[in-house]
């Protein structure tokens, strides 16, 4: 059980004063700062600790894609970004992080009940820590889209002071709302339309009115139709190497077999972690195939599974993902995790973020063929996901776009944290606003020199880099 400091039982008005007091020792316009330590490790060093752990065939694949720019390599590089938030200034209060809050983590997604939502999505690194940390990575990573964008150092400030204002403000909002009012509170998908409507030219209303469409039809249906195949009467996955490989292609006989019987058993375990309609409905559904998946930037390398199962008939699929979950990258700075499963760790923090879950949401411990245990996660590979294009941005979308990821933001951090504490130490003014837009510019030159520090390994021979 995981208690962060909501100070539940203080009144209002001292929680309050708590949060302007802070003030004193973390003074809002020092969060403009970032100055790397002396001791700051090699990034390479660092992006090579976490390769040492994953499959080492895939690795290429990972620095190939962060490679390709330094958004990417942003993408990839939330261990680098977690030791130096750890240097930089801190209220003192916390609550459920992300992890790696950038821009693409805020997507659209399907709730149970079927509603287009806008929520956080990857929560890979969720751990209790500073809720500034997450308010840096979101800002950071809107002013490194911006320079790929070519938008001008004014525009930039704008999107960011933008998104941190409505973190702002949204936090002070919930901070006079009662807690079942902020439990209850989400980002609906038809509400943001008529929004965005107002507030984004013709070519960004028509790309958020396909992106809404086109997340609808991303399910397990439309999953199953393109990533599958009838193979001698039987449906598989189909191979799309080296970035999908059926369980058939990838090892010998012997050890397939022990591994299908493995994962067999990880779907059963994981079964345990759901709650039990959930857990009637998955058992309605037999397994079929199951095939390694590349998935993302940052975790390309870790053992990522997508599995078939039918259910009713041949045209009935249930397509799960399960995904490797390691320490989180803050755990060296934040402490370590409460669960003792990743696995675990990550599933809580999903649902305590975000405004509604997938309902095959949970977890498992396996032991792998080579003998050692490891923790996953699962989930519907497909749940009515929509992903944000930044490179067709221009400034007022991004400025928009970066609204509701600060609004997002704050009504994730507002559930688990001590709301009235942030909002009182944010305060009405704009001074953390303009702070953060100082920091996230002296991150992104941060980023582009350990971008460049990749770029050389690889000219030297250092690390091997694939594009994929």
């Amino acid at each position: 059980m995981v208690v962060l400091d909501t100070n539940g039982g203080m009144h209002p008005k001292e929680r309050a004063a708590l949060g302007r007091a802070a003030r004193k020792d973390a003074p809002r316009s020092a969060h403009e700062e970032y100055q790397p330590s002396v001791k700051r490790p090699d990034p390479v060093d660092v992006v090579e600790a976490q390769s040492a752990t994953r499959l080492p065939e895939l690795i290429p694949i990972r620095y190939g894609r962060m490679l390709e720019s330094p958004f990417r390599f942003y993408r990839g590089a939330a261990a680098i970004m977690a030791g130096d938030l750890a240097d930089t200034p801190r209220s003192g209060f916390t609550a459920q992080l992300c992890g790696d809050a950038h821009l693409l983590n805020f997507r659209l997604l399907g709730s149970p009940e079927r509603h287009l939502m806008f929520d956080i999505n990857d929560f890979d690194e969720t751990l209790p820590g500073p809720w500034e940390w997450d308010v840096k990575r979101l800002a950071a990573s809107l002013a490194i889209a911006g320079r790929e964008n070519g938008f001008t150092d004014a525009e930039r400030a704008t999107v960011v002071r933008t998104t941190v204002r409505s973190y702002r403000e949204r936090m002070r909002l919930f901070a006079g709302l009662g807690n079942l009012t902020v439990w209850y509170a989400k980002a609906d998908a038809d509400a943001l339309w008529e929004m965005a409507e107002r507030k984004v030219g013709a070519a960004a209303r028509e790309r958020a009115r396909r992106a809404m469409t086109k997340a609808r039809g991303r399910d397990s249906v439309q999953a199953f139709e393109k990533l599958t195949r009838v193979v001698d009467g039987e449906r598989r996955i189909a191979p799309d190497p080296p970035l999908i490989v059926p369980l058939q292609d990838l090892l010998p006989d012997v050890e397939r077999e022990a591994l299908e019987e493995q994962l067999r058993d990880l779907i059963e375990l994981y079964g345990h972690s759901l709650e039990s309609d959930r857990r009637h409905l998955l058992h309605q559904f037999r397994f079929v195939d199951t095939a390694r998946k590349v998935v993302g930037v940052g975790s390309v390398g870790t053992r990522c599974w997508i599995m078939l199962l039918l259910g009713r008939d041949d045209e009935d699929p249930l397509l799960l993902q399960a995904k490797e979950a390691d320490r989180s990258v803050l755990a060296p700075f934040a402490g370590a995790s409460a669960y003792d499963n990743q696995g675990h760790r990550v599933v809580a923090g999903q649902r305590l973020m975000q405004a509604a879950s997938d309902i095959f949401l949970g977890w498992a411990r396996v032991r792998g063929i080579d003998g050692r245990q490891r923790d996953f996660y699962v989930r519907q590979l497909r749940d009515w996901k929509g992903i944000a294009a930044p490179q067709l941005m221009t400034p007022k979308d991004m400025r928009v776009f970066g609204e509701l990821c600060g609004a997002t933001l704050a009504r994730a951090h507002a559930r688990s944290g001590d709301r009235i504490a942030i909002g009182a130490y944010l305060g009405g003014g704009d001074s953390f606003d303009r702070a953060l837009a100082v920091f996230a510019e002296h991150y992104a030159d941060q980023n582009e020199r350990d971008h460049q520090a990749l770029t050389d390994a690889v000219h030297t021979g250092r690390v091997r880099a694939l594009h994929s």
